[in-house]
């Protein structure tokens, strides 16, 4: 993930730094990261 982009969660594969980035608005990000913590995946 990076910061710096208001609105906007970009990610990426760490293992590839400069391969291709996804971006996600912040509250699907967030319902995203909530639902892999309850371990509803």
């Amino acid at each position: 993930m990076a910061d710096g982009l208001p609105g906007l969660v970009p990610v990426r594969d760490s293992k590839v730094p400069q391969g291709p980035t996804l971006c996600f608005a912040g509250a699907p990000w967030t319902a995203f990261i909530g639902d892999l913590k309850s371990r509803r995946h």
